[in-house]
């Protein structure tokens, strides 16, 4: 039974043996992915300002808007 199973085992290990790869990304494909990875960063920092100031900013101007004097008080 064992003897089923060496082929299968062998060519298991043989995949996970790590190999030098001697390849050629040419400009176009290179300045591609730089674009987007700055892109996809760019996104995550705006949705973290979206998420965590726009609240902030509200609160900050109830809270202003709660310290000056109403103009149209009564007298």
């Amino acid at each position: 039974m064992s003897i089923k199973y060496t082929g299968g085992v062998l060519a298991a290990v043989l995949f996970l043996i790590p190999t030098a790869s001697f390849a050629y990304i040419g400009p176009g494909a290179g300045i591609s992915a730089i674009g987007t990875l700055i892109a996809v960063v760019g996104a995550i920092l705006l949705a973290i300002v979206g998420f965590v100031w726009y609240p902030v900013k509200r609160m900050l101007k109830r809270r202003a808007a709660a310290q000056t004097p109403d103009a149209k008080a009564p007298e």
